[in-house]
């Protein structure tokens, strides 16, 4: 009988609790602030890279200031039209990206038109983004404003929906259906954050902490960009590995089992077998967690991104060969092109060469998705292998053999596909540049491709007298207007950027 009084109390104190936050929620009139955003965009198909669909996409946008709307960056990439809509119904706006970060998710969308903006009103972030009380996700839908119930969760530290960079989230549980596509998590006037992935009922926010950073930062004209820790490590649970590494006392820290070859930066900073005892004065336990002193216990990977950027640098302690030290570290910017296999490419398109029908294309994770959501099981596993290997100087990056459209010519080739490129004509093949180069420069009248070794077919040989006769007739065959797209390199680096 208590026990059911003491649940009704509680029901009743959150009810209440409830009532106040939709009361305040009513007040502030989100109806002002969430607006509505279309886009039209190319859609490449990366199995066949010369054709260009295209995709319509309708996300939520946030009245942040005066002429700015924050947005997450996903399904901006390509835009060839991009409108915005206010109160969920009526004269759609042309708009325009005035700020984007694909590493961060984020972007900041304008609108020239002065009428869009009446009676638009700005919000306030919740910084720091702790939620208290009830939250709602609110979304335009069929010209009304939907809200839905969000419970918080955890804070998580974990990589973001367009990169590989480990920041703060915020995990929340929600009825609402199809949500991932930044619609606001509200807390009655402020915003707590951005949702940018649903899986099931539980919501994935980018926090409104997070995204204040970023934009003063860009608002002095001193953003940098976001950095990451690029060295491997492991938990240090185990006291036979400490008193290997003659690391006295109690489980503490973290062990560095592997480091990034190429970061002159930090050449030397961190050597494998260092324990890392301490980032920026955050005492790092056991399991690799530190202490925040405004979210709790957190993976020290965040300490990468929080008030750092590219450039800066943390102090580390650490023990190396048992002896404690401090070692100063500079957070490396996130590049998708520093990979052996780039992880993104936005705002190009993929490219190609194509010769005597052979399909030679740059290995992406792009992609490699191709293959769909699960497609680091269903993609082909020898091309998946290469996402752990490190660049070299002699080779940065990756060519695939990735089809063979048939033709009498390639007769005998056309069931091979998705072959790594060693050479052709006896120069290394990086990129399609190395790759329309090699063409020129046939081997006794013939182009020998060479394969990476470990695949059946090593050798592929084309009469190179041949070749570009053959390659105009695949065109037409097929309905292909190029015989190849190479983007480069400064206007790749440029889009990453």
């Amino acid at each position: 009988m208590i026990r059911n009084y003491f649940h009704r109390t509680l029901s009743g104190i959150f009810l209440a609790l409830l009532f106040v936050s939709q009361v305040q929620a009513q007040n502030f009139s989100w109806e002002k602030s969430v607006v509505l955003i279309d886009v039209k965009r190319k859609q490449y198909d990366y199995f066949q890279p010369w054709t260009t669909p295209m995709q319509n996409q309708q996300k939520c946008g946030v009245v942040i200031g005066k002429g700015e709307i924050l947005t997450t960056a996903e399904g901006l990439s390509e835009r060839v039209v991009l409108r915005v809509q206010k109160e969920g119904r009526g004269k759609w706006f042309a708009g325009e990206v005035l700020w984007v970060d694909y590493y961060a998710n984020l972007a900041v969308v304008g609108a020239p038109d002065e009428d869009f903006w009446k009676p638009l009103k700005p919000v306030g972030l919740m910084v720091p983004s702790k939620p208290e009380g009830p939250m709602q996700i609110a979304r335009w839908r069929s010209g009304k404003l939907e809200r839905r119930l969000a419970e918080f969760n955890q804070f998580a530290v974990e990589d973001g929906k367009l990169s590989y960079v480990q920041h703060l989230q915020i995990e929340v549980s929600s009825e609402i259906a199809g949500a991932g596509w930044s619609e606001p998590l509200v807390a009655g006037e402020k915003l707590v954050g951005l949702v940018s992935s649903q899986n099931g009922n539980v919501c994935k926010v980018i926090p409104a902490g997070f995204v204040d950073s970023i934009l003063k930062e860009r608002t002095r004209g001193k953003y940098r960009g976001l950095g990451y820790f690029d060295f491997v490590w492991q938990t240090a649970e185990n006291p036979s590995t400490l008193n290997y590494l003659k690391v006295q006392g109690d489980e503490r820290g973290v062990i560095v089992t592997e480091t990034k070859p190429g970061t002159n930066s930090n050449l030397g900073a961190l050597k494998p077998k260092d324990v890392i005892l301490e980032i920026d004065s955050f005492t790092i336990d056991s399991t690799g967690d530190y202490k925040d002193p405004d979210y709790g216990f957190l993976n020290l990977e965040f300490l990468a991104t929080r008030s750092r950027w590219a450039g800066d640098i943390v102090k580390m302690k650490i023990i190396r060969d048992g002896q404690p030290m401090t070692v100063n570290y500079t957070v490396p910017k996130v590049d998708f092109e520093a990979n052996l296999v780039p992880d993104s490419i936005f705002d190009q398109p993929p490219e190609y060469f194509i010769a005597g029908g052979l399909v030679f294309q740059p290995l992406s994770n792009m992609y490699l998705r191709s293959w769909g959501a699960d497609w680091r099981r269903r993609a082909p596993f020898r091309l998946n292998y290469y996402n752990n290997q490190q660049p070299t100087k002699e080779r940065s990056s990756l060519v695939l053999l990735s089809q063979v459209l048939p033709d009498p010519f390639n007769l005998g080739y056309q069931e091979y596909r998705f072959l790594v490129i060693d050479e052709i004509n006896g120069q290394k093949i990086t990129d399609l540049e190395s790759v329309k180069n090699s063409f020129n420069n046939p081997h006794n009248g013939f182009h020998i491709i060479k394969l990476m070794k470990g695949d059946n077919l090593q050798k592929i040989v084309l009469d190179a007298a041949e070749t570009d006769k053959t390659t105009q007739r695949v065109l037409g065959r097929y309905g292909i207007d190029k015989p190849f797209v190479i983007v480069p390199e400064k206007e790749l680096v440029e889009a990453n950027k």
